[in-house]
């Protein structure tokens, strides 16, 4: 997938799975990599700027397998912003493809 389409999109689908049920980083790399090709240098970057904009907010739970993980949870602010950006890539996504469609129409 081409990186500015991911870096555009990244933001909404980390909100999107972390609206849906708290994750600690590993586990948001691993959903977000079943939808677009990601890495724990891009997301933890991102998940660090989301938290310092209140959009999510972070707690340590106690872990079987080792160390206390930190969990992120979305923020009444981050779903606010969540619902906003949903709106904006949906309208967008909808002019792009039309766009699209009437470009290839027009052959």
């Amino acid at each position: 997938m081409n990186t500015q389409f991911k870096k555009g999109v990244l933001e909404l689908i980390v909100l999107l799975v972390i609206s849906k049920e708290d994750k600690y980083g590993y586990q948001l790399v691993n959903e977000v990599g079943k939808i677009v090709d990601v890495n724990e240098g891009t997301i933890y970057p991102l998940l660090k700027r989301l938290t310092n904009e209140k959009y999510c907010e972070t707690y340590l739970e106690q872990s079987a397998e080792g160390p206390a993980r930190k969990y992120y949870r979305i923020t009444t602010a981050g779903r606010i912003y969540l619902e906003v950006l949903s709106k904006e890539w949906l309208e967008f996504t909808r002019i792009v493809n039309n766009f699209i469609k009437e470009m290839q129409n027009n052959d």
